[in-house]
């Protein structure tokens, strides 16, 4: 028995094709586009630039504004200087601006948000006479740019006595038909019919169903929704421009540009040290808020990307 061990032949493993063993390969290691990395250093490039630029000349005085590189430090490190005079400046004036704008943010931007949670949910999962035309309303004002309502907006605010007050920026920042269309596209796949049904024969109610079993499914569609609503309003700039005409009510970016404008004006004070550093400080917020949210949001754009 021994013997006939031995004297067998040993089975060597046969190998892969070559056509087999580079289709593996293929698989194994995923192509890299020379061209494809080239086009997106260049976009984050184009992204981080002026972000550097920002960092790097909110330390600088007015004079080295003026003297030096812009991307590179030079003179006396003013960053601590200018954030002080920002904050001090006119009174201190800019602390105003942010609580207006976190005013409208809250308001406008969380009100846009519930509504569009609301109005997506109601469409995704309820049948009615009109859908189809609803939806064709939400997909035609998504196509609208909101500057070409900006003047009907105006004039209509107008004529109800609203403007130059806080309701003129909000009520027209509470709709948004992206995020309507966005949270209805989400909910429609986010939430199983199934689920819905098995609430229904426990005995839940309607609302029971919807914030206990359907608004946790949702979180990375509202989070996603509450992101974009939220730097909208923070960088609108339009709206308030024509709505607004008392420096009190500014938001940020109004009133970045009013200390702007200083500068071409007579008897105005150039002021672009303090300018450059509100600008700083006026984009750390929403830095923060997608770093914290930044797995919610990412979840929330890959939702129904795959069809099981």
């Amino acid at each position: 028995m021994t013997n006939v061990l031995m004297s067998a032949p040993t089975v060597r493993p046969r190998k892969a094709p070559p056509r087999l063993r580079n289709r593996r390969t293929s698989h194994a290691r995923p192509t890299r586009s020379i061209l494809l990395t080239v086009l997106t250093a260049l976009i984050g490039l184009y992204a981080l630039i002026p972000l550097v630029w920002l960092l790097i000349n909110a330390t600088k005085t007015q004079p080295d504004l003026f003297s030096s590189f812009g991307l590179w430090f030079s003179g006396d490190f003013a960053l601590w200087d200018n954030i002080t005079g920002v904050l001090t400046y006119d009174g201190g004036v800019f602390g105003r601006w942010f609580l207006n704008t976190l005013l409208y943010v809250v308001v406008g931007a969380g009100g846009a948000t519930l509504l569009a949670l609301l109005g997506g949910y109601g469409l995704a999962k309820f049948d009615f006479p009109g859908k189809r035309a609803v939806f064709a309303v939400v997909i035609g004002a998504v196509a609208v740019p909101g500057t070409a309502l900006a003047v009907p907006t105006f004039l209509m605010f107008a004529n109800l006595g609203l403007t130059n007050t806080p309701w003129s920026v909000i009520i027209p920042s509470l709709i948004s038909p992206f995020g309507l269309y966005l949270m209805w596209t989400f909910a429609a796949d986010a939430v199983p019919d199934e689920i819905m049904e098995a609430a229904r024969i426990d005995g839940a109610s309607e609302a029971r169903t919807f914030f206990q079993v359907c608004l946790p499914m949702m979180a990375p569609g509202i989070v996603t929704v509450l992101l974009f609503t939220v730097v909208a309003t923070w960088n609108n700039y339009f709206l308030p421009l024509i709505m607004l005409r008392d420096p009190d009510w500014y938001p940020l970016t109004l009133g970045l540009n009013a200390w702007n404008a200083q500068a071409t004006t007579a008897g105005g004070e150039a002021i672009f040290n303090l300018v450059i550093a509100g600008s700083l400080l006026t984009i750390l917020p929403l830095i923060a808020a997608f770093l914290l949210l930044q797995r919610y949001w990412q979840s929330g754009l890959a939702a129904g990307s795959v069809k099981e």
